[in-house]
């Protein structure tokens, strides 16, 4: 689903209001006419399509970000994703104010950056690869990653953010990362470590110099983001198909 089928950002024009100007026709902007809603409401759609236009022609994620109810804020990944920028963090624990952040891992336009704590994992680093992208793309990361790396790296991430973990909730998946993508079908090569492991990883490496350990650390964080984007991708499809398919097809 494309931010272009959506008017659910015009103030009121709710999910009722948008299904009747689906099922009536208008399914993309260019197809509103004005002749469903009343004449006040229609101007409110008018003037936030000639805007919304003129900020998806210049790439301006950030608008649709702040425009978009938090709940929807998934439309904007397929004009997006091109330009995304899944990450995801390793730590030494839970708390953003006692443990520190030890690997960053960035995947984007197929490739996959891992930073290194005590290498190249600095805030200059991480203000520019996050400023490079129109949108970011975690698991849990408004709640744990983005608030780990702000206090750890003296940050403000402003860059639009699609937590994907509300998106898989909303289609009806559970659970952690791993728990999503087994019941989507996603396979990893080393399903046998897990959170816990990458802390114990991370102290192998820093208090004995087990170079092995910082590999397979690394092997599982770049893993985390790489899979981010098969689990977009298909939580995304599934919502556009729930949310807009089925009523096209009323």
């Amino acid at each position: 689903m494309r931010v272009e089928n959506s008017f659910i950002p015009v103030r009121g024009v709710g999910e009722v209001t948008e299904k009747k100007l689906w099922r009536s026709g208008v399914t993309a902007w260019e197809e509103f006419d004005g002749s469903v809603v009343g004449p006040t409401l229609a101007d409110r759609i008018e003037s936030f399509v000639d805007e919304a236009r003129d900020r998806l022609r210049a790439g301006d994620a950030t608008y649709f970000d702040r425009e978009f109810p938090g709940g929807e804020r998934w439309r904007l990944y397929e004009n997006f994703r091109d330009e995304a920028c899944f990450f995801d963090i390793e730590t030494t624990g839970l708390s953003k104010y006692r443990d520190e952040v030890t690997t960053v891992s960035l995947h984007r336009d197929g490739e996959t950056t891992t930073l290194v704590r005590g290498r190249d994992l600095t805030a200059e680093r991480l203000r520019r690869e996050f400023a490079d992208a129109s949108l970011l793309v975690s698991f849990n990361g408004a709640r744990f990653d983005v608030p780990f790396l702000e206090a750890n790296y003296d940050l403000t991430v402003e860059t639009p953010h699609l937590d994907v973990m509300y998106p898989c909730k909303k289609a009806g998946f559970s659970g952690g990362l791993g728990e999503v993508e087994r019941a989507l079908g996603i396979d990893r090569a080393r399903p046998d470590i897990s959170g816990e492991d990458a802390v114990r990883l991370w102290y192998q490496y820093e208090r004995g110099g087990d170079r092995d350990a910082l590999e397979t650390l690394v092997s599982y964080n770049r893993e985390d983001a790489e899979n981010l984007r098969p689990v977009a991708d298909a939580v995304t499809g599934i919502l556009h198909d729930e949310v807009f398919e089925t009523v096209r097809d009323d």
